[in-house]
């Protein structure tokens, strides 16, 4: 079989079924499947069967409960495919870099190829500073081309792959053009020679897929949905001429230079407030 595409593509949920069955809708197509898996509380919190059975009975469960069927889940989704999946700490805005780290080493015996997902916040930051030269890591809740630049800085002597979460379509939502600061991120990286990998997320249509596919992303996660609707297309991809069309807000292109201390770059962004606080809030709804 054939790839469908030049960039790896991950599928973005938490449900081992929904692998299995884009698995399916590639190959019935005639293209190689899934290259690998992300996932996050959100996700893990609204589709696994056990959690809904028990939180519509009204029952809550332990944190020590609630990583059990998390690692069940991942080992789940790893025996279907080898590839890494990411797998996300608990971080709310009070978590500190310490915690992350014992968290992220607990995952270590996980019948699974993690890659750690940590938020791009001071505290992940400083985790990733430690932990890159021990797992593989995914810097999510990406926004802005600052945030990319401290990702790079601070992982600079990582010794295990690094990519940064460039998130699209929550830009989208608000009338920002998330394909900008994709394609920025993009061209920073490949023109000051970054370690670090790009991983496009939280897509709303399939033109924002062939969008990031033209700009030659290097990995994206696409959620079932979205998945669904690229094969109910034909699984067209963008040819020469392609061109995104946004109406709305465009991002301006800013001139940074990677060599910088990681933490001289602002980190803050609103969305990221916001993704971080909808995870915690999504994970601690579950919890006694």
């Amino acid at each position: 079989m054939k790839r469908l595409t030049e960039s790896k593509l991950y599928l973005d949920s938490s449900y081992a079924p929904d692998f299995i069955e884009v698995q399916r809708w590639l190959e019935d197509a005639g293209y190689m499947g899934i290259d690998g898996q992300t996932t996050n509380p959100s996700y893990f919190t609204k589709k696994n069967p056990v959690i809904n059975a028990r939180f519509e009975a009204g029952e809550r469960f332990t944190p020590e409960e609630l990583m059990a069927i998390y690692r069940e889940t991942a080992e789940e989704i790893s025996q279907i495919h080898p590839g890494d999946t990411s797998v996300e700490v608990y971080a709310d805005h009070d978590t500190t870099a310490d915690t992350m780290i014992e968290q992220a080493r607990s995952f270590k015996d996980w019948n699974t190829s993690v890659r750690i997902k940590l938020p791009i916040m001071v505290e992940g930051l400083k985790a990733a500073e430690v932990l890159c030269t021990e797992f593989p890591l995914n810097m999510t809740v990406g926004f802005s081309q600052a945030q990319a630049a401290a990702v790079h800085a601070v992982t600079k002597h990582a010794t295990k792959p690094v990519v940064y979460s460039a998130f699209i379509g929550r830009l989208t939502d608000r009338g920002e053009n998330g394909i900008d600061n994709l394609a920025n991120v993009n061209r920073m990286y490949e023109e000051q020679g970054s370690h670090v990998e790009v991983i496009a997320a939280s897509f709303r249509d399939v033109d924002q897929v062939l969008a990031a596919l033209h700009l030659k992303t290097d990995i994206l996660t696409i959620n079932y949905d979205r998945f669904k609707l690229w094969a109910e297309a034909g699984w067209p991809t963008p040819d020469a001429n392609f061109e995104y069309k946004f109406d709305g807000k465009a991002i301006p292109w800013q001139d940074y230079d990677l060599s910088a201390a990681w933490d001289s770059f602002d980190l803050y962004h609103d969305l990221t407030e916001v993704g971080i606080t909808q995870f915690a809030s999504d994970w601690n709804s579950l919890l006694k």
